[in-house]
């Protein structure tokens, strides 16, 4: 058993550089990690690191059929493993039987949600690298299957290293020089509290058709982002719910730009609860954490970059830091030398002309 796992993940190592989009990665991870850990379903999720809400799913057939009670039971209710407490625990990756003691009853989404479509126990990881979480992976077995054995669980754990930095690394794409993307008008779109779509403008509905090819899903299925910031949304009426933040996301669409999805509640006379969701190309405040992360800035480089952006003169950012012009210096120095600039002029253009043409097309 040890030499075919340690086998696996060698393969999985080689991914990196055989798998070129995430999702080729993925797909090819969900192959090798059956080979080590049998199961009869998983879901390989990427999320926006800031809001830990799904950029985008490779699900298999049979776990897309209750997707989105998965993620009714993630956001909105409580429950054993829900992805916000394994990104927090020691260990990032749990099983249900584990969590439950064996007794699987005692979870509201197995009672409701995994019994129903035939599966037993599930395994959760919430991939995490440098202390941010770069996606989810879930693995699912049927009802005439054993539970996942705790050294399963302990190889699996062994990865979340290795897959999260692989996620990473394909979230983190730095736009050329010569990349432009033509500007449109937000997408809206209108959905009942049932994620019925109702109403829609052009742009959603280009928006709409691209994720959808992405994710390799069909016309008629919501893109999971989409369920993401809408299942937050809906959460904000629910008890105990404030551990969740802003029902948005920031997602880079390979060989196209970074796009934002943000989903709000709407109020009026209908007492029908329907949700707002507009799509549009994101700002660079939007891939200002995205940008920090490609290029590799310490935490306390991201803060002085941050500052930047918001106009600090090096006084107010050493006052506001807690130390000194020198230290604000030595980190101006650095954020220089990794973005391939020479003055803080230089780094303004880089942000906010290179990567708003790239955002935003080519102006008249």
């Amino acid at each position: 058993m040890r030499a075919q796992t340690e086998d696996i993940k060698q393969k999985i190592i080689t991914l990196e550089k055989e798998a070129v989009t995430s999702w080729d990665y993925r797909k090819a991870l969900i192959g090798h990690l059956r080979k080590a850990v049998p199961f009869d379903g998983a879901c390989c999720t990427m999320v926006d690191p800031q809001t830990l809400l799904s950029t985008g799913a490779v699900t298999e057939d049979g776990i897309e059929a209750i997707h989105h009670r998965l993620f009714e039971y993630e956001y909105v209710h409580e429950d054993f493993n829900t992805y916000h407490q394994l990104v927090q625990a020691d260990d990032p990756v749990a099983t249900l039987s584990g969590a439950t003691k064996g007794e699987l009853e005692r979870s509201a989404r197995y009672r409701n949600v995994l019994l129903p479509a035939g599966f037993k126990d599930e395994m959760r990881a919430a991939l995490r690298y440098q202390g941010k979480c770069w996606g989810y992976l879930t693995l699912f077995r049927y009802h005439d299957r054993p539970f996942f054995h705790e050294d399963e669980r302990k190889f699996i754990s062994s990865l979340v290293p290795l897959i999260a930095f692989n996620l990473r690394k394909r979230n983190l794409v730095l736009p050329s020089e010569e990349l432009r993307w033509i500007e449109k008008e937000p997408g809206i779109l209108v959905l009942s509290d049932q994620l019925t779509m109702l109403s829609s403008n052009a742009a959603a509905k280009h928006w709409l058709s691209l994720l959808q090819k992405w994710e390799g899903i069909d016309s008629h299925i919501l893109p999971r982002p989409i369920r993401a910031v809408c299942s937050r949304a809906l959460s904000s009426t629910s008890v105990g719910t404030e551990r969740f933040s802003l029902a948005k996301v920031c997602i880079h669409i390979p060989e196209g730009p970074y796009l934002t999805i943000q989903a709000s509640q709407l109020s009026g006379p209908s007492a029908t609860l329907q949700l707002a969701v507009w799509l549009e190309l994101a700002k660079p405040s939007d891939m200002l954490p995205f940008i920090s992360e490609a290029y590799g800035l310490s935490e306390r480089e991201k803060q002085v970059l941050d500052r930047i952006v918001r106009g600090f003169s090096t006084k107010e950012l050493a006052l506001s830091l807690h130390i000194s012009t020198y230290t604000v210096q030595d980190h101006l120095k650095s954020i220089f030398m990794k973005t391939g600039v020479t003055s803080r002029r230089e780094l303004i253009w880089l942000l906010f002309s290179r990567f708003s043409m790239y955002l935003a097309g080519i102006r008249e």
